[in-house]
Formats: structure tokens, C-alpha cells, sequence
């Protein structure tokens, strides 16, 4: 696969058409809005809009008096975006023109030609600026609710880079009971975001210390510390002229390996070992982790591709002691990243089968799993739910 073809299979176009997904437009004609709408869970404290229904549409309603023109950047189905109707009281209001995935999707209002976040919700993160996120309620959210067991932390390290000159920023999640349990040392997960965010993903829009808090407390997985850090991506702009083609991990294989490993093992109690260290990471970040983890197989022995390309018989044959120090190599999809040709918004699907070449490692006695996001795409469901399949099968000594 060449280079620059793969990478842009692999970022993650967060902006707004790739994370909305909505049917064609005569099943739109023939489904009934349900009128149950309620505040999105994203919303700004005390804050209406935008609100959601059981079925996934959205609402939304801006007050803009003066503006000549609102729309909505989630682009459902393709067709531009939600277009806001103006009201007598100055408020401009739409519903979406059809129902959204389950899970995370970030947004942007358009007001007379400028680009506006949404001042009811919340901001994160993502297409390389702070968008408005709203959340539509999953049938399966419980795997990653704040429920009543202990909860691990969050912490924000800084750490020196001699390589870039400057001080850089990760996120450490440790478990719960890691003050406690002095003597107790960990193993660690390096997780990395997609093209377009940062090293708050992941916790933010991901919630992934939730995920591993409920797994943990239900006995199904280890616990184990997990390190977010900036992948170096966003200046690597996709659709830019020999932008991706001049894609180069040295940077960050070099702030990653050399400067962020070595600080965590000082800084928290970690095994600082290859058999108890993981490399994985969603979209780009999974490119990221192709590129780093099999060729330092001495300090990785995790690896997880998250909507992030996939692990061929030729790769491993090119990184040699893969099939013997490899103990997990877990890819994952959304299962409309899958469909033929491109899904609606979103990247073209992998150039290989994925699930053929997971199956051929299987074959070839590496522990090797693949798993497929129902009705999901280019998404953080996908990625959510991913973590939540993956996490259990890391560090099983």
C-alpha cells in the first residue's frame, strides 16, 4: 500500500460529514419524527438546545436575530448539512433531516458564511479546532456510564522533549487503587487519537478511563495505566497538495520511544517491561502505531489498530520476531467502514480485507482478533466499543 494512499484511508476526518450517517432519502420520507426530544447529555449547564430523540434525530435552535443564514455542518447523507429556518423571536431551528448513529459526533454552525461553534453544547477537541459535540443515547452505553465503583484518575503530565525543544503534554490514566497499592506496579497502553484531535480524545470523547473503570469492577480486565499523548498529526493536512505524502513518523517515534516511554516508567509504577507495554491507536493514530510498533518489537508486545489499517502475513514476515513477541494483535472496524466503495461521509474502506488477513495470522498461530462495530462508522462508537473489546485481552500473563 503506498504511503500516502494509506494514510488517508487511516486519518480520521472528524470534522463533520464523516461521523454522521443517515438513511437514504425515501426511508427519511417514510419515518414519522418522534416528538420525545430531550436536552443532549452535551449540553451547556442550562441549556435546551440542541436536543435529541429516542429515534437519533437531532434539533437544534440558535438565536441569531441579525444572521442572513444558519446551517449545520453534520452533512447527513451527503446533501450539505442541516439548513435552520429563521422564526419571528430571531431563532433559527431545524430538525435533522435524518437520524444520526449512536455515539459521539462533532459539529459546526455556519452563520452567514463563518464558522461558528454551537453556544448550547459543549466543546471538544476535533478537525484540528474546538467543535461542538452533541451525543446520541447507545442501546449499549452502559459499558461506559459513570456508575457507583471505583474510578480511576486522570492526570495531565508534562514531560521534556529535547527532540522538538519544548515541553509536551500526555494524559495518564492510572486505575483505581493505584495510590493505595504502593507496592503494585502496572502495565501500560499507549493510546493514540485520530488525525485532527489531541491527547483529550480519548478520555474526553472516547471516555475511555470510564470504560476501564466498569471493566475493571466487573473483574474482565487487568488493571493497567494508559498514556494519551499528541500524535504530531495535524499539521499533515489530508486534501493538501503532497501534504500526506510527506508524512513522516520519525518525530514522534522519537518523542514517543526515546522521551515519553522513559519519562513514564520514571514517573508512575509501571513494569517496564516489552511483555507488559501496548501500542495501539483510532484511525491515524492506529496508522501511527503500524508504523512504530512492529519495527520496536523489544518495547511493545500489544498491538491494537483501531480503524487504522490493518495487519497483512507480509507484515509480519517484514518485522521479524512478530510471530514470537507479538502476544495480541487486535484490529477493529465499524462495520460501515466495511460497506463497498466509501461510506457516506466517510474514508474509503481498507484496500485489503481485514478480516481475511486476521484470519490468515489466526492460521498462522498468532493470537490475532477482529472485531466489527455494528451499525457504526468512522466514529467513536466504533472506537469506544472497540476499547471495550480490546482491553480485556491486554496483559493477560
Amino acid at each position: 500500500m503506498r504511503l500516502a494512499s494509506a494514510i488517508a484511508m487511516a486519518c480520521s476526518f472528524v470534522g463533520s460529514a464523516a461521523l454522521a450517517q443517515a438513511p437514504a432519502p425515501a426511508a427519511i420520507a417514510a419515518t414519522a419524527i418522534v416528538e420525545d426530544f430531550k436536552p443532549s447529555t452535551l449540553n451547556q449547564p442550562g441549556q435546551s438546545f440542541p436536543q435529541v430523540n429516542s429515534q437519533g434525530y437531532v434539533r437544534f435552535r440558535v438565536l441569531a436575530p441579525d444572521a442572513k443564514s444558519v446551517k449545520v455542518s453534520l452533512g447527513l447523507g451527503g446533501r450539505g448539512g442541516t439548513v435552520l429556518t429563521k422564526g419571528t423571536d430571531g431563532a433559527w431551528t431545524a430538525t435533522s433531516e435524518g437520524p444520526l448513529d449512536e455515539g459521539f459526533h462533532y459539529y459546526h454552525l455556519t452563520v452567514d458564511g463563518g464558522t461558528f461553534n454551537d453556544p448550547g453544547t459543549l466543546n471538544f477537541y476535533g478537525s484540528t479546532r474546538w467543535e461542538s459535540g452533541i451525543e446520541i443515547p447507545a442501546h449499549d452505553a452502559d459499558f461506559y456510564a459513570i456508575k457507583d465503583v471505583p474510578h480511576g484518575r486522570v492526570e495531565q503530565i508534562l514531560f521534556a522533549s529535547p527532540s522538538t525543544q519544548s515541553q509536551r503534554r500526555a494524559f495518564v490514566y492510572t486505575p483505581p487503587g493505584y495510590d493505595a497499592a504502593a507496592g503494585t506496579r502496572y502495565p501500560v497502553l499507549y493510546l493514540q487519537h485520530g488525525w485532527g484531535e489531541d491527547e483529550t480524545a480519548w478520555s474526553n470523547q472516547g471516555h475511555a478511563n470510564l470504560i476501564m473503570d466498569n471493566l475493571i469492577a466487573a473483574g474482565k480486565a487487568r488493571p493497567f495505566i494508559i498514556v494519551m499523548t499528541y500524535g504530531m498529526t495535524n499539521d499533515v493536512r489530508p486534501g493538501s497538495p503532497g501534504g500526506l505524502a510527506s508524512f513522516d513518523i520519525t518525530p514522534f517515534r522519537t518523542v514517543l520511544i526515546d522521551e515519553l516511554i522513559p519519562y513514564v516508567d520514571r514517573r508512575f509504577r509501571t513494569i517496564a517491561d516489552q511483555r507488559h507495554r501496548g501500542m495501539a491507536g483510532l484511525s491515524m493514530g492506529g496508522f501511527e502505531t503500524k508504523l512504530i510498533a512492529p519495527k520496536n518489537l523489544d518495547t511493545f508486545g500489544y498491538i491494537g489498530l483501531l480503524s487504522g489499517g490493518t495487519i497483512a502475513p507480509e507484515d509480519v514476515a517484514a518485522a521479524p520476531g512478530y510471530k514470537d513477541k507479538v502476544r495480541l494483535t487486535f484490529v477493529s472496524y465499524g462495520g460501515r467502514e466495511l460497506e463497498n466503495g466509501k461510506t457516506r461521509g466517510g474514508p474509503a474502506r481498507p484496500s485489503t480485507d481485514p478480516a481475511a488477513n486476521a484470519a490468515a495470522l489466526k492460521r498462522a498461530g498468532l493470537n490475532s482478533v477482529f472485531y466489527v462495530s455494528p451499525d457504526t462508522g468512522h466514529e467513536f462508537q466504533t472506537w469506544r466499543r472497540s476499547l471495550y473489546r480490546m482491553a480485556p485481552l491486554l496483559f493477560r500473563d
